[in-house]
């Protein structure tokens, strides 16, 4: 059961797990061991609230296919266990962050005071390029 808030969680069964070999360096370890997962879930087929789903499908995100279908692949590990924790914490966190409603901006004004300042910082910056011109009268 993978806990993604208080009153959301989705079951084990609706969780896909593939084993492959990870990619990189790592000796022969890599050649031989399984360790990299791939993990894949259905938006679509799943038990979550509707308003999750539509977040979801929402989200313009690579892991996401057109069908609906979520897939992490977490190779950071050398254990299958630890890959597999991981892939889980990150679909997790991609479900929370679809669902987390951003602050409206407020559009503000610069002050009268910063205007200022830019505007005296400008004015210097030309009266030190203007001295690095020709001397004149020599």
């Amino acid at each position: 059961m993978l806990q993604i808030s208080n009153a959301v969680a989705i079951p084990d069964d609706e969780i896909e797990f593939s084993f492959i070999r990870a990619q990189g360096s790592g000796g022969q370890n890599v050649n031989k061991v399984s360790s990299a997962v791939h993990l894949r879930f259905d938006i679509n087929a799943s038990s979550l609230p509707e308003f999750y789903k539509e977040k979801l499908l929402a989200l313009k995100d690579h892991r996401i296919s057109a069908s609906g279908i979520i897939i992490i692949k977490a190779q950071s590990f050398r254990t299958q266990l630890k890959n597999r924790e991981d892939a889980l914490e990150r679909l997790a966190e991609l479900i929370q962050q679809s669902v987390k409603v951003e602050k409206k901006r407020r559009p503000t004004k610069p002050t009268q005071g910063s205007k200022r300042r830019r505007m005296d910082k400008k004015t210097q910056k030309g009266k030190t390029k203007s001295m690095r011109g020709p001397v004149k009268g020599w």
